[in-house]
């Protein structure tokens, strides 16, 4: 199943990407999701910058059979590895979110360009779940929460960029 957002921000590439490298900003984006639990790591490797978070998420809002197989949390890793700025401070970099226990697992890239209100951030993945018969059923189930996840870097991107 196909996720894609733009996020438009009123914000240089560079400042955007200073904002999402940002260890208070990743704190604060995992706290909006609803996480009950969170974990924020951000290194640098070579020209590379790794920004990884760990969540705890609570699963009431998923149908009752994928709850069956995930409990009552779900231990979300996100994982964004985004190579140098280019021209302008143009980023391209690979996007996973693993789920714990569950066989579901978004893989894709994120970019940053100059555009729009002055950066475009854009988010293409791929969501699958890897269970025969039902694992469209899951891929359902499971996509409104990354897109709300998505929403909330937006709302809370935009807001951190105001300040």
């Amino acid at each position: 199943m196909n996720i894609s957002a733009i996020i438009d921000y009123a914000g240089t590439p560079f400042e955007v990407f200073a904002m999402l490298a940002d260890e208070d900003f990743q704190n604060h984006k995992c706290a909006a999701t609803g996480a009950l639990r969170h974990t924020v790591s951000i290194t640098e490797q070579d020209d590379r910058t790794i920004i990884l978070t760990t969540r705890d998420m609570p699963s009431d809002s998923f149908p009752s059979f994928v709850k069956s197989m995930v409990g009552d949390t779900l231990a979300v890793t996100e994982t964004q590895d985004w190579g140098p700025p280019g021209a302008a401070g143009v980023r391209h970099g690979r996007l996973t979110v693993e789920i714990a226990g569950a066989p579901v697992a978004l893989d894709g890239t994120v970019a940053l360009a100059s555009g729009g209100q002055g950066c475009v951030e854009t988010i293409e993945g791929d969501l699958k779940a890897r269970v025969p018969l039902i694992g469209s059923k899951i891929e359902q189930a499971a996509a409104p929460a990354i897109q709300s996840a998505i929403r909330v870097e937006r709302e809370n991107g935009k807001a951190w960029l105001e300040r």
